[in-house]
């Protein structure tokens, strides 16, 4: 059944763009040369941490169209034939990478034979990657370590470096300015999530997209899907986390702004059919960011709102509006 959807989805992207290609939708030249066009430029970026990173890079030089927008699940999103024309008339694309855009990887590919498309993640090693062992993949959730993330920083500038040399210098200063804040983002979470004790030290949601997260921050990770919400999530793996959620103790779990709560709640009933109440400690942003125009709907907001959630659900010390005392008390 997953096949047949797969391959309609396909058909179905592949369709629009020749609808759009049909009533004059021209593709450019391939851009190898520099930019020579009016500003702000037009830039496409499939996912909100994509786009923040390059809003925050390319200032007021470029317009930048985030296409999967909040709390939208980026593994089993179909691009619209609008979402394929933002695609053709950028000048510009960015996307995250590692299979995390899955149905659009074949648009993204026919796209770049025509403009820069360019991957945020394609610098991290092997070595830097997780691979997981029962899709074959690596890991695309690179954001939650923000050290990682970092990079795709450095990717960002340099490409509109590339792209746009007559502006080399601005990229590069903002890019500076970014990566400051990021550092500094980082230290909090490292020293919030510390601050759990360590046999509480147990994050638990619905799928695996903290993996990068645990690593980092040194927190056990456990997601009852797997690392696509495509994954099913069947009765062993509900028992599997009931049993550490009572045998640890663990007092809250968590729900994901982008997929369903559905696996979760079965976990807090499997606990209290047990004798172990657990509570849900807070809703968490994973594959998506809060909404546009919100402290959460960047890259940082998004980071300070899981790290200070996690920590105080879980007994840790962090301040109720976070790190730059942005968020709302009610979090």
């Amino acid at each position: 059944m997953k096949r047949t959807k797969s391959r309609v989805s396909r058909v179905a992207v592949w369709m629009n763009l020749l609808i759009l290609l049909a009533a004059g939708v021209v593709l450019p030249a391939a851009a190898a040369a520099a930019y020579k066009g009016s500003y702000p430029y037009r830039v496409g970026a499939t996912v909100g941490m994509v786009s923040d990173i390059v809003s925050e890079v390319a200032g007021d030089r470029a317009a930048v169209t985030n296409i999967i927008g909040a709390g939208v699940d980026p593994h089993v999103y179909s691009p619209t034939r609008s979402d394929v024309a933002v695609l053709l008339r950028s000048d510009i694309v960015f996307y995250a990478g590692l299979l995390l855009e899955g149905q659009m990887t074949e648009i993204l590919s026919k796209v770049g034979r025509s403009r820069p498309v360019v991957a945020v993640t394609e610098r991290l090693q092997l070595e830097e990657l997780i691979h997981d062992a029962e899709t074959s993949h690596h890991d695309p959730h690179v954001w939650m370590d923000v050290r990682g993330w970092m990079k795709a920083v450095a990717v960002v500038r340099d490409a509109l470096a590339g792209f746009d040399p007559e502006n080399r210098a601005g990229y590069r200063a903002r890019a500076e300015a970014y990566l400051a804040k990021m550092a500094a983002l980082d230290d909090y979470t490292r020293r919030v999530i510390a601050s759990i004790p360590q046999n509480q030290r147990v994050m638990i949601t619905a799928h695996d997209a903290f993996n990068y997260f645990g690593r980092a921050y040194q927190i056990e990770v456990m997601g009852i899907q797997g690392l696509s919400t495509e994954s099913e999530a069947g009765l062993k793996d509900i028992n599997r986390i009931v049993d550490v959620l009572v045998q640890r103790k663990i007092p809250a779990v968590f729900v994901e702004t982008s997929v369903s709560d559905k696996n979760v709640k079965a976990l807090i009933e499997g606990a209290r059919s047990r004798g172990h109440a657990v509570r849900i400690g807070g809703e968490l942003f994973s594959d998506a960011m809060g909404k546009s125009g919100t402290y959460e709907g960047t890259y940082i907001g998004m980071i300070d709102h899981n790290a200070t959630i996690i920590a105080r659900a879980l007994g840790g010390e962090a301040p109720e509006t976070g790190m730059q005392g942005k968020l709302a008390p009610s979090h």
